[in-house]
């Protein structure tokens, strides 16, 4: 294993991701123990550079920050704000795409099936543990008390949220509550739905799905209550909601599970049951 003194301070730090990712698997097997440490999480959260700070990055890779400011030189960066500054021009353009997510995935060596499982299972518990500390619960009981007071419970949600609409749809038909899925199928929506006494609960991740903007703003201006279910700090949606809850995912390469998403959601299912019982 060679010397971090030894190891070669590169002059030209990459210009793209993608420059910067085909430096991370040059250096692969030349560095000592905890700069590889640095490479090896950079490569696995290559997403979170943008907005995490040294101190952050060097605790998930387990060295000091001196160690993760050696790795920025290393790299060819002057230090961390502007590798960071990479990033985050990166960010402000768009998100990653998943062949960009699935190739990181590769450089940072999680490739294998019983890894990927590994570490999934541990972001799925990290994100079960941080909804059970940060739950609001006034936020929870608001949204309880909306929903069971409903006619009909209107569902929307698309892309990565359709897994939780569609499974709240199952969930409330077992349990007799008369609900709506918005799919979008075809095209299609069903805005003329929407009647006085409904309540609308839409879920939406950042980058938000317009479909679901629209229809909890259509919702609105008909006075349906809407209950919001998102990812923090959701500013863009102050006012858009009667009520908002969040939950935070954590993810793993970019690759967010919806373990506490789909906690919540059932969770909220029961209790609304329950709720229009008594």
């Amino acid at each position: 294993m060679p010397k971090e003194d030894s190891v070669t301070v590169l002059r030209d730090a990459p210009q793209t991701i993608d420059a910067f990712r085909d430096r991370l698997l040059g250096l692969k097997g030349q560095l000592p123990r905890r700069l590889q440490q640095c490479a090896d999480h950079v490569a696995r959260h290559l997403d979170q550079i943008a907005l995490s700070t040294v101190a952050q990055m060097a605790q998930g890779a387990g060295v000091p920050p001196s160690a993760m400011m050696r790795f920025c030189q290393i790299m060819g960066f002057s230090g961390y704000t502007e590798m960071q500054r990479l990033f985050r021009e990166a960010l402000s353009r768009g998100t990653l795409d998943y062949a960009t997510r699935l190739a990181n995935l590769k450089a940072g060596g999680a490739g294998q099936p019983s890894t990927l499982v590994a570490e999934f299972v541990e972001t799925g518990r990290q994100s079960m543990e941080a909804l059970a500390r940060d739950l609001n619960e006034a936020d929870l009981n608001q949204a309880v008390e909306v929903l069971a007071r409903a006619g009909t419970i209107h569902l929307a949600g698309f892309r990565r949220s359709f897994p939780v609409a569609s499974y709240l749809a199952y969930v409330f038909d077992k349990l007799c509550i008369p609900a709506i899925l918005h799919d979008g199928v075809a095209g299609l929506g069903h805005r003329s739905s929407l009647r006085p006494g409904d309540a609308l609960l839409a879920i939406t991740f950042s980058p938000y799905s317009e479909e679901t903007l629209t229809l909890a703003t259509h919702a609105r201006d008909r006075g349906v209550p809407v209950v919001l279910l998102t990812d923090p700090p959701a500013n863009r949606l102050a006012g858009l909601g009667d009520t908002v809850l969040t939950v935070t995912e954590i993810d793993f390469g970019a690759f967010r599970s919806l373990s506490a998403v789909i906690a919540l959601a059932l969770s909220l299912a029961v209790a609304v049951a329950a709720r229009r019982e008594t």
